[in-house]
C-alpha cells in the first residue's frame, strides 16, 4: 500500500502565524494535514496510533478507577482528545494548548473535522495557556496526565519545554496527579535517561511501550505512576 506522501509533491501552506513562541504553520500534503512549529515537524493526520495508545495506556494503568479525570498536554491535530472523548469511561477531559493558532484551526479551521465532536462533548474543556506554567500554578488535580507537546523528552519544540522533563518539572506533574495517578509521555524514540529521571522523581511502575510505525524507529509511550 503506498504511503500517503508517496504520490504528492510539495506541501501547501494553509496558514502561517507568528505567536509568542515563534512561527506555527498548518500545511496540507496530499490528503494529510501537518503542524510545523519553528521549522520543526510536530505531527500530522496520517495515523494517530501512538496518540490513541497514549490515552489508552493511561486509562488501563488506572485499573478501573471510576470516571477518572484526564489532563492532555497539547491539542495537536486532536487525535488524543478525540480518542478520549469517544470513551465513556473518562470523566472530565481538560486539554492545555499554548498556541492560539492550533486552537483556532480546531474551532474554525480544517482540523475541526477531527475534533468537532470531542470539543462539543460536555466533559471537554480547552485551556489556552502554557502547560509548564499551568502545572506549576494550578490547584486542579487529575487521575491521568498525557503529555504530547514535544517530539519527546530529548527533542523539545522550544527550549523552555525542557524543564518539564527535569526533576522539578516532574515534581509539578506529580503534584497535579491524585495518588495512584498515571503520567504518560509520548516520544519519537525511547529515552532511558528519562526513565531514570522518572524513578528519581519518585514515580513507580516506570515502563515504556512501543508503538509500531510503518517506517523508521517505533514511537514510544513512557508510563509512570504516582505513589498512592
Amino acid at each position: 500500500m503506498p504511503h500517503p506522501y508517496d504520490t504528492y509533491d510539495a506541501p501547501e501552506v494553509l496558514d502561517r502565524r507568528e505567536g509568542p513562541h515563534g512561527e506555527v504553520v498548518l500545511r496540507r500534503h496530499g490528503e494529510l494535514l501537518q503542524i510545523i512549529a519553528n521549522g520543526c515537524f510536530l505531527m500530522d493526520t496520517s495515523d494517530g496510533r501512538s496518540e490513541r495508545l497514549l490515552v489508552d495506556a493511561a486509562l488501563n494503568a488506572l485499573d478501573g478507577r471510576p470516571e477518572p479525570g484526564l489532563l492532555i498536554g497539547g491539542l495537536g491535530v486532536g487525535f488524543s482528545l478525540a480518542h478520549a472523548a469517544a470513551d465513556s469511561r473518562w470523566g472530565g477531559i481538560t486539554v492545555v494548548e499554548r498556541e492560539h493558532a492550533i486552537v483556532d484551526w480546531h474551532l474554525r479551521g480544517p482540523l475541526s473535522a477531527l475534533s468537532a465532536t470531542a470539543l462539543a462533548d460536555p466533559r471537554t474543556r480547552v485551556l489556552e495557556t502554557d502547560l509548564v506554567t499551568y502545572l506549576h500554578e494550578t490547584s486542579d488535580t487529575y487521575d491521568a496526565l498525557c503529555l504530547d507537546i514535544d517530539n519527546g523528552p530529548d527533542w523539545t519544540v522550544t527550549d523552555d519545554n525542557g524543564g518539564l522533563y527535569s526533576m522539578a518539572g516532574l515534581a509539578d506533574c506529580a503534584r497535579v496527579l491524585r495518588p495512584g495517578g498515571v503520567l504518560a509521555v509520548w516520544s519519537a524514540q525511547p529515552s532511558p535517561e528519562f526513565e531514570r529521571t522518572l524513578r528519581n522523581a519518585g514515580f513507580r511502575q516506570v515502563r515504556t511501550e512501543e508503538v509500531p510505525v510503518a517506517r523508521g524507529v517505533p514511537d514510544v509511550v513512557h508510563l509512570a505512576v504516582r505513589p498512592g
